[in-house]
């Protein structure tokens, strides 16, 4: 899994959606923004941690349908702020000079692309399960990150 490419991935999904307002962002400045979003400092995003405290806050299958094979299932952009905070979804905003909703529309499209690209076949989720040992693990695996 090439962090580059997941992020060129969610930069893509963003200059491709629907909000007009985003179509035209630059791709780097995206890039950069989505590793600071999801944590990327270090070379590493916090996708699992993402997935694990989407399973507990009741979006599971939303998970499931970005891991599989299948199709995408959308995120709202509410939920989207449940996940990854209202402070960095404004500072996402302020930095492009988007309105909050047009923020977590973006980041609502660019979540579904970043993990389906990161898990073919689902191969992030065994991934994470493997590392945290096994589903168990998955809750103290989150508090670690949030």
């Amino acid at each position: 899994m090439d962090l580059s490419n997941l992020l060129q991935s969610g930069a893509s999904a963003i200059l491709h959606n629907s909000d007009q307002t985003t179509n035209g962002l630059d791709s780097n400045e995206l890039v950069s923004a989505l590793s600071g979003l999801l944590g990327g400092g270090g070379g590493n995003l916090h996708l699992g941690a993402l997935l694990a405290k989407m399973q507990q806050g009741g979006l599971g299958d939303i998970a499931a349908s970005w891991l599989g094979s299948g199709a995408n299932a959308p995120i709202s952009p509410e939920a989207v702020t449940n996940l990854v905070g209202s402070d960095k979804i404004a500072a996402f905003a302020s930095r492009f000079g988007l309105s909050t909703e047009s923020a977590k529309n973006a980041v609502a499209s660019a979540l579904p692309a970043m993990v389906d690209k990161a898990s073919p076949n689902g191969s992030l989720l065994e991934e994470i399960i493997g590392k945290v040992g096994g589903l168990g693990g998955l809750p103290d695996m989150v508090n670690k990150f949030f």
